[in-house]
Parts: structure tokens; sequence; C-alpha cells
């Protein structure tokens, strides 16, 4: 997969990209990320991507020309999924994210100040995507959380792809408690079950324990 990102804000992603997960992947060639700067793209002498809305109002918008102009070029002929990051947008889930991490090409745009001119997502944009029902500075923590999730998704990156069957979200319940050694820290037991040896027995007792938490801490999943 690869991945480009734009915002005027590229040092902003450099320290967690080069971390972790994202950086091993991007080792192994699993997915390729590129940062550009926005202000690369504008004609205004003075570095400018924003400017007064129409109608008046608070706050400044960003200007639709260099988004025009950092997309024809940035895309140029390659076929590549255009996301706008926006409060706005579609509610981003484990499930939407398994559906968009089937594109080979994405491009995300990080919106900031009052918003991006609405022709850029007329003409430019396939789909607007939020991570929550909350207002942000910019989109570029958004599009941080979305890189991460797909990028886990991508086959190779986590060694085992058994592990993401389990995760939270991805059977639409949360994961089930997960402990490890020692079996009795400070009096605190951990449950005979996981100590048994009996993996039908530790599989029931997981079905059943990812219930109770899904009940206790989400139980708005329960009822999807």
């Amino acid at each position: 997969m690869r991945i480009d990102i734009i915002t005027i804000f590229p040092e902003m992603f450099k320290s967690i990209l080069n971390e972790s997960i994202l950086k091993r992947a991007q080792e192994k060639k699993k997915v390729v990320i590129r940062l550009h700067n926005l202000r690369d793209y504008t004609t205004d002498k003075h570095k400018k991507v924003d400017d007064r809305p129409f109608g008046g109002g608070p706050g400044m918008v960003m200007t639709p020309q260099p988004f025009f102009d950092a997309l024809k070029k940035i895309k140029g002929k390659r076929k590549a999924k255009v996301i706008l990051m926006c409060p706005s947008g579609k509610t981003f889930t484990q499930k939407y994210a398994k559906n968009l991490a089937k594109n080979k090409n994405l491009i995300i745009l990080c919106g900031h100040y009052e918003g991006i001119d609405e022709r850029v997502r007329e003409k430019l944009v396939d789909e607007s995507v939020s991570i929550g029902d909350y207002v942000l500075t910019g989109g570029e923590l958004p599009a941080l959380v979305v890189v991460d999730c797909l990028t886990r998704l991508i086959p190779g990156v986590l060694g085992k792809e058994i592990s993401l069957k389990d995760e939270s979200f991805e059977n639409g319940l949360l994961e089930y408690p997960q402990y490890t050694r020692p079996a009795n820290f400070r009096g605190i037991k951990v449950p005979n079950v996981l100590l048994s040896g009996n993996h039908r027995d530790i599989e029931e007792w997981r079905k059943q324990e990812s219930m109770k938490k899904t009940k206790k801490y989400r139980p708005d999943l329960l009822k999807k």
C-alpha cells in the first residue's frame, strides 16, 4: 500500500511514523508513506493556504488552489482513493478500515482552520472520514489514526495474521481479558481455566468474557 498525506504540518507525523510497527512496516516495504507540505503547492508568494470565508464568520478557510495543484502533481494518472479527514465525514470503524485497506493507493487530505473550501470536497474527494463526534485542531491526528489502523491490516505487518482475529471490534465485541506471568501477583490470581491447558474450555471462557466485557463497557455494540 502507498499512502500520501497532504498537510501543512508534515513534521507532526515524522516521530510517530518512525516508531514501532509503522516503522517496521515501512522498512519491510509493506507500506510506503509519503508526506507532502501543502504550502509547496500554493501560488501565494507568502505561502498562504487560507483566506476569509465568503459571507463572513469567524476563522479562516483553506483555499482550493493548493489542493487542486497538489493532487494533480501527486496523484497524476494513478488510480488512488482521496479521503478528507473532517468532523462531518463517515465514522471510521474497524469494518470501514478493512474495506479501505483494500485500496493500494490512498491520498489523505488534512483539513485545518474552519475547514476546506467546499469545491475541494465536491471535485477531488472520494470519501470524507471522521474518527469521532468531536472537533480537533486539524486533520493530522485523525490521519495518523487512520494510517496506523490500516497499516496493521496489511498482510505480513503483524507477523501472525491470527493475532488480528480476536482483537476488539473484529467480531463486533470487545476483546476478552488478557493475563501474563506471574500467575499470582500480590494475591491477585489468573483465572484457573487459563492455566488448565484445556483449549476448548479456554476458548469458551474467552467468548463469555468477551460478551461480559462488551455488555459492561460498550453495550451499544451488543445492540448493533
